[in-house]
């Protein structure tokens, strides 16, 4: 096989990761922020999880129960139409 490295380009190195402590001086009021504790709870190496606060919680809880009433009828439809299913082809002799 052929060596497909050319002498123009020269060998590939290896990416740099920034080093975001050594530019930043250290905030106490971060390093105690919820989400920070909650980022060393889990072993996290930087104090940051995604997401965020909901700006509007109760909208949001709004949705899930409307979603949690539709998946719920959705389990109960399947389930009944299951038994109706059997009961019809138990009356057609099937």
């Amino acid at each position: 096989m052929t060596d497909q490295t050319t002498e123009a380009s020269g060998p590939v190195q290896p990416a740099q990761t920034p080093t975001h402590s050594a530019d930043l001086p250290p905030d106490p009021e971060a390093y105690d922020a919820p989400r920070a504790a909650q980022a060393r709870a889990r072993g996290l190496a930087a104090p940051y999880i995604a997401g965020g606060r909901d700006p509007q919680p109760e909208a949001g809880r709004r949705e899930e129960r409307f979603y949690l009433r539709i998946l719920f009828a959705m389990v109960v439809v399947l389930v009944l139409s299951g038994f109706v299913i059997g009961i019809i082809s138990k009356l057609l002799g099937a």
